[in-house]
């Protein structure tokens, strides 16, 4: 776990809602990020769990998806799914929760209501912690494995991009506007591997 001053460090502009005192709780509530492996493996889970949400929440400044008029995007209806009267499943917390089945699959998991309440993810910091570890530990996305199991086997921090938006940021080398996003997660990456001090290892880019 980081130190407040390391944390402070890594996000010196986040503002109040992403408290170092929610994160540890939600840590604490949330079990296994950074867990499992060797002492330097765990340093690297962190690094770039931290360096993943410093990119989707513009360095904890932002608690709602900027683009609002992206907001009522984020509702799909296969077999077996709907939205909420009236509610948006745009992108909220540290990494940016969104689309209804992912609210209601994270509401699911930690006990409350979140397909019929998202905006509790932008109004209770613990639970948007929470939804950030949650998506991370158990949460595929458009990847091949989660976020937590890219790092414990090795595959470096770019899968860990690709299990987070790689249907929009992988596998186009010639985009120029998505390679800049790219750098600038590998950016938060090195620096937190950095502080941490832990090398950040091969296959950053995804």
């Amino acid at each position: 776990m980081p130190t407040r001053a390391q944390f402070d460090r890594l996000f010196p502009e986040r503002i109040a809602f992403y408290s170092y005192e929610g994160f540890v709780a939600a840590l604490a509530a949330t079990p296994g990020l950074a867990a499992s492996g060797s002492a330097q493996l765990r340093r690297q889970e962190m690094a770039a769990f931290l360096a993943q949400i410093a990119h989707e929440s513009d360095q904890l400044r932002a608690v709602r998806e900027y683009e609002r008029a992206n907001w009522d995007h984020y509702c799909r209806r296969d077999p077996g799914e709907s939205c909420a009267p009236g509610k948006q499943y745009y992108g909220r917390g540290p990494i940016q929760l969104s689309w209804n089945y992912q609210y209601l699959a994270a509401g699911r998991a930690l006990g409350i209501d979140l397909w019929a309440d998202p905006d509790r993810v932008a109004g209770d910091a613990t639970v948007a912690w929470q939804t950030a570890l949650w998506y991370w530990m158990t949460q595929i996305g458009p990847g091949r494995m989660t976020a937590h199991e890219a790092m414990l086997r090795g595959e470096g921090f770019g899968e860990t991009t690709r299990s987070i938006n790689g249907a929009l940021e992988c596998d186009k080398p010639g985009d120029a506007a998505i390679q800049r996003k790219l750098e600038r997660r590998i950016g938060f990456y090195r620096q937190a591997a950095e502080l941490f001090g832990a090398p950040p290892g091969e296959r950053l880019a995804c």
